[in-house]
């Protein structure tokens, strides 16, 4: 299995904290983390999926491996900058969104857009004509996100057969 954690590459310790939870969390249940490689979220979520074993993704957005942050065990370089957000959802089975800025709303569009399930932590919201959509799965905390991500692949793949 693949998720893609996405979020700032600044953020605040709160949202490290949950992050690295996270990355703890997946590594558990042995699914390769996937994010874009940087700072803040994507480092704290890859440090924690390290600390436990996991292994971890950085599709990065220029043009060298040495900026993927030092958790990443495969940098992929892209060279696109912010483009790299749709390779980096459509790498996952299920995005799990941590905080986050307009980077992380488009990676959630592009998730949503692509029918990829998408869990939200602390995240963005969505509304249309003043009225919530329910296209973002929340979670209260680490371990709920996770089994949640997962539950929704295991769905995806019921359904497919």
């Amino acid at each position: 299995m693949f998720v893609a954690v996405v979020g700032g590459a600044q953020c605040s310790r709160d949202e490290a904290k949950l992050a690295e939870a996270v990355g703890v969390e997946l590594a558990k249940r042995k699914v390769t983390l996937i994010c874009g490689g940087l700072g803040g979220v994507m480092a704290a979520a890859c440090k924690g999926a390290r600390s436990a074993g996991g292994k971890t993704v950085g599709i990065v957005p220029g043009n060298t491996r040495d900026e993927a942050n030092p958790y990443v065990d495969i940098p992929i370089v892209t060279g696109i900058g912010e483009a790299r957000n749709v390779i980096v959802v459509n790498t996952a089975q299920a995005v799990i969104a941590i905080g986050g800025k307009f980077g992380t709303l488009s990676e959630i569009a592009y998730a949503l857009r692509s029918k990829i399930p998408v869990v939200g932590l602390n995240t963005w919201t969505l509304s249309k004509n003043g009225r919530l959509v329910k296209s973002i799965i929340t979670a209260q905390n680490p371990k709920e996100a996770v089994e949640k991500a997962v539950a929704a692949i295991k769905g995806a793949e019921e359904a497919a057969k």
